[in-house]
Order: structure tokens, then sequence, then C-alpha cells
């Protein structure tokens, strides 16, 4: 249980870190919100997420 707990948190943390790094490197126009929907669909589904999430981001926006 504590096991699955320290993988989740680690999971949450490294999406985080993520999105931020992604946020540094593009321009202003395809910055994506760090909020708790997008750290914990890039936490759950990993790089596959962060591309949709790109990707809803240019076409919608």
């Amino acid at each position: 249980m504590l096991k699955n707990l320290y993988k989740f948190l680690k999971r949450i943390t490294v999406s985080f870190f993520i999105l931020y790094g992604y946020n540094q490197l593009v321009p202003a126009s395809a910055i994506i919100p760090i909020n708790l929907i997008t750290v914990f669909l890039i936490g759950f589904f990993n790089v596959p997420a962060l591309i949709i999430l790109i990707i809803i981001k240019i076409t919608l926006y």
C-alpha cells in the first residue's frame, strides 16, 4: 500500500517537472497551464497526454 502511494507521488512530481520544463522551452502562445488536471493527466498517461495537450492548445487557441 505504501509502495503504491510512493509510486503515485513520484509520478505526479515527475509530471509536474515535465510540464514546467515544457513551459520554459516554448513561446508564450503554447504554454500549458500547470494545474491539477494537467498534472494528473500527464502523471497517468505520461508523454502521450502531453502531446495531446499540446495539440489541443495549438489547435483550439
